[in-house]
């Protein structure tokens, strides 16, 4: 799994898209954040991928 926890991760994303709506907002900065966010986000979803995977293996172990 990758070096920063799952939660780490969500919790990043969200900072990152609660900057869109903050005081802080850019525009020339929000299309680089967007694209940013979006490989972070897909980051998430392939760490969650493996989890679910390590569950599966995990549960068809304990249910023989």
């Amino acid at each position: 799994m990758a070096t920063k926890k799952i939660s780490e991760k969500i919790e990043e994303l969200k900072s990152g898209v609660d900057w869109f709506y903050s005081d802080d907002f850019e525009l020339d900065k929000a299309s680089s954040k967007y694209k940013e966010l979006t490989v972070l986000a897909k980051d998430i979803e392939k760490d969650l991928a493996e989890l679910k995977n390590e569950i599966k293996v995990i549960d068809e172990d304990f249910s023989k």
